[in-house]
Formats: structure tokens, sequence, C-alpha cells
């Protein structure tokens, strides 16, 4: 097997894998590991924005209440305050890189999304944001000859001693290779990919969150599933995002008899946070016996709809969809989990060595649902900290590998799955009917005797993208399935239909790892 030995290993390359990457060059080489081409990233999908408190009407204070607010009671105020005071700075930071954001002269352009009470979303290119983002990273991240990259490549475990992370294991063309390293990073995004309707990419699998959990990293708020209310719902259409600001500049939903109805469930209608949005969407969709809903911007003038969203109405218009002219067909999808690997305020796990930052890491930043457009600044204010401690090895030593030796064979190994497309197909389906956006005891239960079912037909040890993937995707949905199934009561994202209330002991955080067993 190849050794590989770095000071620092990134395993991610979105906002939260390239800006931690930026920070540690100063102290050592750092290699960036991701699964497929480097843009190729929840963060490269990203349309609406990244919200920060920079306009002359908002305040630091006043993105902290609206953060607060939307977490429902389970943000982490310290958490919260990090992300609202650090914000600008990053962005600053990123224009003197080279990000443009859009203008309105020489003002920066702000964009209002639901549950904000200011004009407070930034955006790129009308809504590409996200991609813009990334451009000016990567572009910052190859001008600096610290930094070396590995595409196509899936970490498959971590390498941990005596609670010291020593780097990973690493798949690269069908070969398995030791990266060792003094700090380890996750920033492997989320795993939207374990639910049949989903608007991330095929690479949002979970692989960050199964491999540290396999390592003995505890895992937080993993029943706190954000489901997007406005994903595209056409034939041979994939599940495109719609991004929160089309509502943020007046679409309207409609049901199937073409009627607007969110007034019907919230004060604020298509501006109320997501999860009631969701809901509402699935009930008036149960109500009307029909499998989507409409988003109506047609009331808009043309030229400005074609300027403002760009990207979405070019992607329509490939699936016969005129977004200036013609309702959009819609229905929920998942989009981000607000749980992961729980960290502190610096990335740091509870395994030496080894830190997280991103949609795979759980702060307590966005508690039971996040606010729109936080997680890009989440992933810059949390990947510049989690690089800054890494290289200052605040989380410990490192482990002595000199002798080291694999608990891990993978040496002539062979996938244990026999059909891994059929049973990623089984735990997306089992996913989406029985711990999607309405949950309860019964259907709970199913999905974990369904899901342990299949464990028991894995083997141990894979040797290819797909059979990792498989794995993870499993191990996450067995850990959304117990939590969502320990929290008896509704708050956030996650809903029980046979516990509406929040019930006694809604503030208690429910922390999984290695002991409590899958």
């Amino acid at each position: 097997m190849q050794d590989i030995t770095t000071d620092f290993l990134v395993i991610g390359s979105g906002v939260a894998g390239l800006r931690a990457a930026i920070e540690l060059a100063s102290k050592g080489s750092v290699l960036v590991v991701t699964k497929d081409i480097p843009t190729e990233s929840s963060t490269e999908y990203a349309q609406g924005g990244v919200a920060v408190a920079l306009s002359d009407e908002d305040e630091v204070g006043i993105h902290f209440e609206d953060t607060i607010r939307a977490g429902d009671g389970l943000c982490r105020e310290d958490a919260v305050r990090v992300l609202v005071e650090e914000g600008p700075d990053r962005i600053r930071e990123l224009i003197e890189w080279g990000a443009e954001f859009d203008r309105e002269g020489t003002k920066l352009a702000f964009t209002l999304e639901a549950a904000h009470s200011r004009r407070r979303v930034l955006h790129a290119n009308g809504d590409s944001t996200g991609k813009e983002l990334e451009r000016a990273l990567l572009s910052k991240v190859m001008s600096i000859a610290a930094i070396s990259r590995l595409p196509f490549s899936i970490a498959a475990d971590l390498i941990v001693e005596d609670n010291i992370c020593a780097g990973a294991y690493i798949l690269k063309n069908s070969k398995m290779c030791r990266v060792f390293a003094k700090a380890t990073i996750l920033a492997t995004g989320g795993a939207g990919q374990a639910f049949s309707r989903t608007t991330n990419p095929a690479v949002a699998t979970g692989d960050g969150m199964a491999i540290a959990y396999r390592a003995g990293a505890a895992l937080e708020d993993m029943e706190f599933v954000q489901f997007h209310p406005t994903a595209l719902y056409a034939p041979s259409a994939p599940q495109f995002l719609l991004t929160e600001a089309m509502r943020g500049e007046g679409a309207v939903l409609k049901n199937s008899s073409k009627e607007p109805f969110m007034s019907a469930y919230h004060e604020k209608a298509e501006l109320a946070p997501r999860d009631i949005v969701s809901r509402a969407i699935i009930s008036e969709m149960v109500r009307t016996k029909s499998n989507n809903v409409y988003l109506d911007l047609t009331h808009k003038e043309s030229g400005f709809i074609k300027r403002r969203f760009p990207r979405i109405y070019s992607t329509c218009l490939r699936y016969d969809v005129d977004i200036t002219r013609d309702m959009i067909p819609v229905s929920p999808a998942a989009h981000y989990i607000m749980g992961g690997v729980k960290t502190d305020l610096d990335g740091a796990t509870n395994i030496k060595g080894l830190y997280a930052a991103g949609e795979v890491a759980c702060t307590g930043v966005h508690g039971a649902n996040r606010l729109a457009s936080n997680s890009l600044l989440e992933g810059l204010v949390y990947g510049f900290r989690a690089g800054r401690a890494a290289a200052s090895g605040t989380n410990g030593g490192t482990a002595d590998t000199k002798n080291f030796r694999d608990n891990v064979l993978f040496e002539d190994a062979k996938d244990g799955a026999t059909d891994i497309d059929e049973l990623r197909s089984i735990i997306r389906r089992v996913m989406w009917d029985r711990v999607g956006i309405i949950r309860c005891g019964v259907s709970l239960s199913e999905a974990w005797d369904k899901l342990s079912e299949m464990k028991s037909l894995l083997g141990s040890t894979f040797m290819t993208r797909r059979g990792l993937e498989l794995r993870n995707m499993l191990t996450v949905s067995l850990l959304i399935t117990k939590a969502a199934g320990w929290r008896k009561g509704s708050i956030g994202g996650h809903y029980r239909s046979d516990f509406t209330d929040r019930g006694n002991e809604w503030k208690q955080r429910i922390t999984l790892s290695k002991k409590d067993g899958l």
C-alpha cells in the first residue's frame, strides 16, 4: 500500500475545505482530496446567495436574531455570534481575492429570502453565487504552491490510533493508499443522496459523517434534515433547486387548482421558514391529490426574470418550462442536514487531530432549521477557523506512525454488496418514504428494520467509489433514523405526526457515537 505524507490533509473541496486549505498553507504542505473534479460540490450548486450583514439597512445583531429564530430554539448562541460577527470579514476578504458579487451601481446588491427581516443576501451572476465563490477560492488555492490536490479520490476511512487521527485511507484509481498528516479536516459536505428526492449533487453521500462515526467521533443533531420547498418536478428532469430568492422577489406558490395557499399556513406566506413551507406544500399535495404544486413568477417582467435568474431560466427551458410565461411545477427535496460531526467553535472534534467544517460538521449554529443562505457563510467562517486551529495544533498531537500497522485490510478486497445500485435505490426510497418531511414512530421503526436488514447484507470492506458510498449512505441513514426515533417531539426540520408538540425534553441534544451501536 502506497504511503503519502503531508502536513495537513483536507478531505473535500467545497467552500469550507478550500478556505481551510488557504489558512493551513502558511504552516506547511496541504493535500486537498476530492471525490470528483475540484468544483463538484454543493457549493457549486448554491444559487441564492450568501447571507451577511453588510448592507446599510442591516446589522450583525439583526442577522443574529433572524438565525436564532429560524433555528427554532436550538441554535447555540455562541456559534451564531461567531458566524454573524466574523462573516463580514470573510466576505470582504473574498472580494479582495476577486469574487464578483452583483451590484447596483457601485454598491453591493442584496436580496431578501425567507425568514430574513432584511435584504442581506449577496448574489453573483443572478443565481450562481456558489459557483462564483468556488471560482474565487479555487483561483486563490491554485496560486499557493504549498497546496496540492488529489482529484477523483475518496476517503475510505480515517487512520486513528489511541484517539489520535493520523490521516486517512484514500482510494485512488482502484488502489488504496495511506495519507499521513499532522491534522485532518473533514469538509465533505452533506448527505442528501440518502433521499430519493434531493437537490444535492451526486457526491453528497455522507462520506465524512460516516467515516468520522466509524473512527469514534461524536455526531449530533442528525434528526434535523432540511427539505427545500421548491425543487423542479418534471418528467426526466433532475431535482433542480429553485432558489429561495425567487420567493423573495415575489414568486407565489399555487396548488393544482392554480390557487395561492401559503397564507393559510403562515402569516409570512411564501416567506415563512423552509420547514413550514415544505410541510405546507406536502399538505396541499395530499389535499388536492397531486404530485406537485407550482411556483409562479409570471407576473414579473420578463427581462427582470432573465437577468435575475439566468441559470434557472435556461435550465427550466431545457425541460420545456419557460419561467417568464409558465408556472413551474415544484415539490420539496432533501437539501441540507443541520446535524453532523460534533465540533467546537474551532472545528475540533473529540478525536485529536481531526477537525470538521461546513455541512459535514455540527457546531449548533443552525439549530433545528437553517436560515436560508447561511450555509456558504458557515463554510467560509468555520473553514477559516478550522484551518487556523489545525495549523496551530490546538487539538492535540500527532499519532506515531513509525511502526503503524493497519487494522483494516484492503489488499485484494472486493465489494461486499452484489448489486450496489439496487441497494442504493432501496436506501433512498426508504429514507424518502419513511424518514422524510413528515415522520412517525411506525414509519421510523419500519425504516430502521429495513436499513438494519440491508446492513447485514453488506461486507465490511469496499474497493470502489460506488461501494464506499453505499456503505456511507447506509451508515448516515441509520444515524438519522435512530436520532429521529429518539426525539419524540416536533421541532424545526424534524416533524413527527405522532408527537406534534415539542415535548418536555425538546432542548436536549441527541449525540450519537460508535458506542451507541447501529
